[in-house]
């Protein structure tokens, strides 16, 4: 597939017809999607496959939790675990919310679970200091997260970037072993898409770049 092509259809696949994704498949992809830019080129990024299916369900249920809040905000109107706005969601109303499946259930239906983590002794956290959520130490992980599923839908294969388990990362620690000093960031089932989409729904170029400042003018090409 032409890049272009590859950007523009990469989606949340979350339905997998159970076809495996082999060893020598998932390792072309890691070994083209290494080379992602980290800063200072230090290369914290560490991914974890995972094939057992006990691990795999035990990963879902970590995600139980999370998904239950997330639900229940998503009823209330809410923007569902966001930092800035406090959730109106009771612990009582949590806890009588569903879990969606969509959720959860990639977990157990995926041919193989990635758990990226990055060494936290490598990455530049320029936002440490700032009355905010911090975000910037990502950039040293996302791109190799991304890259592996570009090339997983290049391969004809696809997955869902999640993050609701890592609210109980402790526990991720604990089931795979990892050290104290690397952070989860992802946690990515893939498998064969049931269905490979071809059109997703994207805000215009118009709506999300501006010029010059944040309430200057749409960016055209005009």
């Amino acid at each position: 597939m032409e890049l272009n092509d590859v950007v523009r259809t990469t989606f949340a696949a979350r339905d997998y017809t159970g076809e495996p994704l082999s060893d020598e498949t998932l390792y072309d992809i890691l070994e083209t999607a290494r080379f992602a830019p980290s800063g200072g080129n230090r290369q914290g990024n560490r991914v974890i496959v995972v094939r057992d299916a006990e691990t795999r369900n035990s990963l879902a249920e970590l995600a139980v939790p999370a998904a239950k809040r997330y639900m229940a905000q998503i009823n209330l109107g809410e923007s569902p675990w966001n930092a800035v706005v406090p959730t109106k969601a009771t612990p009582e109303q949590i806890e009588a919310t569903p879990a969606a499946g969509l959720l959860t259930e990639p977990f157990r239906a995926a041919s193989v679970v990635l758990v990226f983590v990055v060494d936290l002794k490598v990455v530049a956290s320029m936002d440490q200091d700032l009355d905010r959520v911090g975000i910037v130490s990502g950039a040293s992980v996302y791109p190799f997260v991304w890259n592996v599923c570009l090339l997983a839908r290049q391969a004809g294969f696809g997955g869902t970037i999640t993050t609701l388990a890592i609210a109980q990362e402790p526990k991720i620690r604990e089931l795979l072993n990892i050290p104290p000093d690397f952070g989860v960031c992802a946690i990515v089932p893939m498998g064969k898409p049931v269905k490979q989409l071809t059109k997703l729904r994207r805000n215009p170029v118009e709506d999300i770049a501006v010029y010059e400042r944040f309430d200057g003018d749409a960016f055209t090409k005009d």
